[in-house]
C-alpha cells in the first residue's frame, strides 16, 4: 500500500508505518500544492491513501474525482508522540477504507 504523508504530518510518522510504502510531500517535491492539485498528484502517481491531520480536506474537495483515500487522523497536533497514537487505528481500518472516501480515524 502507497502512503503520502502530507505537509501537515510529520516524516516521523513513518517510521510507524514500516510495513507501507510511504512518502513525504517534500519527497515528492510537492510542497506548495493545493489540496485538489495534491490529489491529482496522488491519483497519477498511484498512491492508495493520502494521511493528513487537515480535517478541512474531508469537505473542500469533491471526492468522488479522486482514486484515492484520504485518512484525517483527528489531532489536534502533529506531535510525533501524539500522532504514534493514531497508528494502531489506522493499522486496524486501512484495509477496509475505500477510494473516492475521507475518513476520520480517532485513537
Amino acid at each position: 500500500m502507497k502512503i503520502l504523508l502530507d505537509g501537515y504530518v510529520t516524516k516521523r510518522l513513518r517510521q510507524h508505518l514500516k510495513e507501507f510504502e510511504v512518502f513525504t510531500v517534500t519527497q515528492m517535491r510537492w510542497n506548495g500544492l493545493k489540496n485538489s492539485r495534491l490529489l491529482s498528484q496522488c491519483v497519477d502517481h498511484h498512491f492508495d491513501v493520502v494521511l493528513t491531520i487537515d480535517k478541512n480536506m474531508m469537505f473542500q474537495q469533491n471526492l468522488d474525482k479522486f482514486n484515492v483515500t484520504i485518512v484525517v487522523l483527528n489531532s489536534l497536533t502533529s506531535k510525533i508522540e501524539e500522532l504514534a497514537l493514531f497508528v494502531p487505528s489506522f493499522k486496524d481500518k486501512v484495509y477496509d477504507l475505500q477510494r473516492y472516501k475521507a475518513y476520520l480515524i480517532g485513537k
